[in-house]
């Protein structure tokens, strides 16, 4: 009987170990796809399009240069796309954290009056969606269109970040802290933000991350709010760069064309490492509390 427990459990470590090695197989295999496509955008940046002819899967270039860099930051649209994208990123990001607080601070208190019908909007508007003509028209009426606040205000707050910094609250604060600061005299503003925000980085930083990828990426909004070339993001000036329809080059791929020396597929690469380059060198030092953060705010008790 003995031998018997100690070979059945022999065989169980051995499951386990052959399903943790394939685990990290698998995720070895999918971090690399993800991986590879951007280290060779990375490295053929550098190459010259005569040597990525010869050799269209070289890696390491022979005689790397800076020439697309030099000629892609020569282009004014890519001035003024980095000055609206760090603008609306950063403006976009403290106003999305700051009104994600301050809502989800009272529908954590289950004595709100309402609480049940404000949360069923707020999850009516995860489901339906009023549609682009509306969002148009609203955007038209409130007078923001074409300019900057029309890439800021129609997504500084969702439903979704909305209820994961409600559920921060509910798991992270316990109430017999809100209890004693109130008992000391502190009202419900000082308690949020001298005692509860301080407690709430790892939220912060999991909302801050979400808001500000969000914000970078966004090139929907500007294609339908945004008509001043000028107040173009980088997104959407890297958009009409890299994506060109067979029959018809880009306007913007026009001109960079006619204004540069090198191949426009190696200023393609270029742009795309310019512009993805600051959120992959901010993100690693906010890896740490951004999965702390999910983990926290997905569990309620």
């Amino acid at each position: 009987m003995k031998l018997r427990r100690n070979s059945v459990s022999l065989n169980r470590g051995a499951e386990d170990y052959f399903l943790e090695g394939f685990a990290i197989l698998v995720i070895t295999l999918f971090a690399l796809a993800c991986f590879i496509p951007f280290v060779y955008v990375f490295f053929t940046s550098f190459m010259s399009y005569e040597e990525y002819l010869s050799d269209p899967f070289r890696i390491i270039p022979s005689h790397p240069d800076l020439h697309a860099y030099k000629e892609i930051w020569g282009y004014d649209l890519i001035h003024s796309g980095y000055l609206v994208t760090l603008t609306i990123t950063v403006a976009g990001t403290i106003l999305s954290v700051f009104l994600l607080v301050v809502s989800a601070y009272p529908l954590s208190k289950p004595n709100l009056k309402g609480r049940r019908l404000f949360m069923g909007l707020i999850l009516f508007t995860m489901f339906f969606n009023g549609g682009m003509i509306p969002n148009y028209l609203l955007v038209r009426n409130l007078g923001i269109y074409n300019s900057i606040w029309a890439l800021i205000l129609p997504g500084c707050i969702g439903g979704f970040n909305l209820i994961l910094m409600k559920n921060f609250f509910i798991t992270v604060i316990p109430p017999s802290l809100e209890e004693a600061a109130k008992v000391d005299g502190a009202n419900e503003i000082r308690i949020l933000f001298s005692i509860l925000v301080p407690l709430l980085k790892p939220a912060i930083a999991t909302m801050t991350i979400f808001s500000a990828v969000n914000y970078w990426n966004n090139y929907f909004s500007a294609m339908m709010y945004i008509a001043d070339r000028k107040l173009w993001p980088l997104i959407l000036v890297l958009r009409e760069l890299v994506v060109e329809n067979t029959d018809t080059v880009s306007p913007v791929s026009a001109m960079l064309t006619a204004l540069a020396r090198s191949h426009p597929f190696t200023l393609k690469m270029a742009a795309i490492i310019i512009v993805i380059l600051p959120i992959l060198l901010i993100y690693p030092f906010m890896q740490r509390y951004f999965v702390r953060g999910v983990v926290l705010g997905s569990v309620k008790e």
